[in-house]
């Protein structure tokens, strides 16, 4: 029997971290996805301790302070867990000598780019959460040189909260709703997003020279959220879910604390280069997630 490769996943409650454990992995695969009150990120000594416990093969940090509008009152508590967590994981993962992998986000980007951007465009975070995603980039990047840097958008999932199961809750009590139709993005799957990070983990676990760097991920195709919106209320409608008519409105009708960046869409052509990743289209995606939630709605 092969001997045991054991990845540590943080962040293992989230969209993404959930999708990681529920992900098909290799027989001889262990996971280890501990709780903060098990591995606290903001701890050093706590983080040296999981390591010396366990001989970590690779490294997935899935976990962020999401909160994009809070993150603009409470900072301090954003680059703690955006920021200083990931630096400390890229300490730990160099002196270890293995890879680590880091979710980012498109709100490192300003939005002001005609056309989907690409790794190598220029940063320009709008708000606080982008800011210390940012922070986080720099610090893996420059922490651990066997790194990977996975900047991914508007994730959405059977799990927790978003977008997808908002506009579904909405819908049950409201006959229209009104949603922002002025940004623009690529709406994408966690399970997908799982898939592709562990394709990553095990080339970079397999192969000592795998490619390092920035990538970006998202599901193919572009929309709006209104057109997010009215995609998920037409496959809601078909399965005898809930829906609601959908009227485009602009960011200025919907004002937030933290700006969003009017152009969230990603190119993952780098990612298919490399690590032979080619995602699906965001519709497909979205209705597998459809699907799933009806069909939890609908079990006695």
């Amino acid at each position: 029997m092969a001997d045991p490769i054991h990845i540590l996943i943080t962040g293992g409650s989230g969209q993404v971290g959930l999708e990681l454990q529920a992900a098909a992995w290799p027989d001889e695969v262990v996971l280890h996805a501990p709780a903060r009150a098990e591995l606290d990120l903001g701890d050093v000594a706590s983080v040296r301790a999981a390591f010396a416990a366990t001989p970590f093969a690779a490294v997935i940090n899935a976990g962020a302070h999401t909160a994009v509008d809070k993150a603009e009152i409470e900072a301090a508590a954003a680059f703690a867990a955006n920021a200083m967590g990931p630096a400390v994981l890229a300490d730990a993962t160099r002196e270890a000598g293995i890879p680590l992998i880091q979710v980012s986000t498109d709100y490192v980007f300003d939005g002001s780019k005609d056309g989907p951007y690409v790794e190598t465009d220029p940063v320009g975070p709008l708000g606080v959460y982008g800011a210390s995603k940012l922070a986080g980039e720099l610090a893996v990047r420059l922490g651990n040189p066997r790194s990977v840097v996975l900047r991914t958008a508007w994730v959405l999932s059977v799990h927790r909260a978003n977008f997808l199961k908002t506009m579904l809750r909405l819908a049950a009590d409201r006959p229209a709703l009104r949603v922002v139709g002025d940004q623009h993005g690529c709406p994408t799957s966690a399970r997908d997003i799982a898939a592709a990070l562990n394709t990553i983990a095990l080339k970079m676990i397999a192969d000592p020279d795998a490619p390092t760097g920035v990538y970006q991920f998202v599901n193919a195709g572009k929309t709006t959220w209104a057109g997010l919106a009215g995609e998920i209320f037409a496959l809601s409608a078909a399965a005898g879910g809930p829906s609601a008519t959908v009227e485009a409105i602009t960011s200025s009708d919907y004002p937030t604390p933290a700006r969003r960046p009017t152009n969230s869409r990603l190119s993952s052509d780098k990612l298919t280069r490399d690590y032979g990743i080619a995602p699906r289209a965001w519709q497909a995606a979205v209705a597998e997630i459809v699907t799933e939630l009806h069909a939890e709605r609908t079990v006695p």
